[in-house]
């Protein structure tokens, strides 16, 4: 196993030698590549017998080289591993946050160079952690975060389980909205502080004590509310939905992407591969929360959800694929201990994508969903970020059939959680 790493442009590096490049555009891999580096981008793409420039060259001969890979939802900031919402108020605003530095941290050094970082109870506080990023005061990937939830009074958005007289602080209440003209305001206010697009909850949580994830919170035409109002800022709207008829309110509304989808049923998936609306199903993570909440002893209404959803997602998760319903690649990360991402990727798999269109859901396809041409490809003008892993040095690459290099690539959908290679280049 060898050891992540991390190099910038201040590394000097010129170029990479490939021994495969997986070109997630044409869904092959391509043998014997050289990318040549201009600052933090790519300058070219060429063979790999071509001369590289002057300076220091990245040898990655023994290794498949992918993009830098795409998490669409993560909870980078604040308290994790936990049965329920209310634990975040045991941590300060302070801690959150430099709990988000070391969580940011381990999520690059798993191979995820951008996160679309879906919501923080403490307003904001990823804004901070993607400000801190951006100028490189820490470490961590390139975050399109959604600023604050906007969710109704004690919806699934909120700190709920507590009793009515428990004041919960202002900063966790800023996308509370209970009205269309409250959602429009709410995500002008978002907007105005730093927010890259909307998370708007349109059903109840697994998590939030005394909501239920298969009942929906926001009427069609609040949603709307939101995601016309996104509009005027050139951004868009993901929606928390769990239930057949949230999924639904969601996708007629006009929301980009649709979080969880547990209980969807034909109709609701028909209609988003009509209307091209993504899925990004954390169908891994209920794997993780079903054995830690029965060995730390979850509330017994946590419990009950998470193993109602579990099944039942992953069951929505491929009948969304035979239907041709986008499918992005998200995680929950938060939900499960940070930098465990790549788990999902060999689920993926299991509930029968390919290994190729599970690694460009992490890559082309959760690109798409950002309406981020900068990522989620490495050609040129991209930035150069890579991830890689080592294969047998004794493949002949001339002369091995790229659906051979990696057993038919299902090889690569587990192996990355296991051995990473220093291949991520960043600001």
């Amino acid at each position: 196993m060898t050891d992540s790493a991390q190099h910038t442009p201040g590394d000097s590096f010129v170029a990479a030698r490939c021994g495969w490049l997986a070109d997630v555009e044409a869904g092959t891999l391509r043998p014997d590549v050289l990318l040549t580096f201009d600052g933090d981008r790519i300058a070219d793409v060429l063979p790999g017998d071509a001369s590289a420039p002057e300076g220091a060259v990245l040898d990655l001969s023994d290794c498949v080289v992918a993009p830098g890979l795409i998490d669409l939802h993560t909870h980078l900031v604040g308290i994790e591993e936990s049965g329920s919402y209310g634990d975040i108020l045991i941590e300060s605003e302070a801690d959150a946050a430099l709990i988000g530095v070391r969580n940011a941290r381990r999520t690059i050094d798993a191979g995820f160079t951008t996160v679309r970082d879906v919501g923080s109870f403490r307003a904001f506080s990823d804004v901070s952690l993607r400000k801190a990023i951006d100028h490189g005061w820490v470490v961590g990937p390139r975050m399109h975060c959604a600023g604050a939830y906007v969710t109704t009074t004690d919806g699934g958005g909120e700190v709920t389980g507590f009793a009515a007289d428990v004041h919960i602080p202002e900063t966790m209440r800023i996308g509370v909205s209970d009205s269309a003209p409250e959602v429009r305001r709410a995500v002008r206010r978002i907007m105005a502080h730093g927010g890259d697009f909307i998370k708007v909850i349109a059903t109840g949580a697994v998590l939030a004590p005394g909501t239920n994830p298969g009942a929906p919170e926001y009427t069609e035409d609040e949603i709307r509310a939101a995601v016309d109002e996104a509009a005027n800022y050139g951004t868009f709207v993901a929606a928390h939905a769990h239930g057949a008829e949230g999924i639904k309110r969601a996708t007629r509304a006009g929301v980009r992407s649709v979080e969880h989808g547990s209980f969807a049923d034909d109709e609701s998936l028909a209609l988003m591969a009509e209307r091209g609306t993504y899925l990004v199903a954390d169908v891994w993570a209920g794997d993780w929360m079903e054995e830690e909440g029965r060995k730390h002893d979850w509330p017994a209404d946590t419990m009950r959800k998470v193993i109602d959803t579990t099944e039942t997602q992953r069951d929505a998760f491929r009948r969304a694929l035979d239907i041709g319903v986008r499918i992005g690649f998200g995680t929950d990360s938060g939900i499960y201990p940070h930098g465990m991402n790549i788990h999902q990727m060999a689920k993926h798999v299991e509930l029968g994508m390919s290994p190729m269109a599970a690694l460009r859901s992490a890559t082309l396809w959760a690109s798409q969903c950002l309406d981020n041409d900068n990522v989620g490809l490495l050609t040129a003008g991209r930035y150069a970020d890579l991830v890689a892993v080592e294969v047998d040095a004794g493949i002949d690459r001339r002369s091995t059939a790229s659906t051979e290099v990696l057993g038919d690539l299902s090889s690569f959908a587990t192996s990355m959680r296991h051995v990473l290679k220093g291949a991520t280049l960043i600001r």
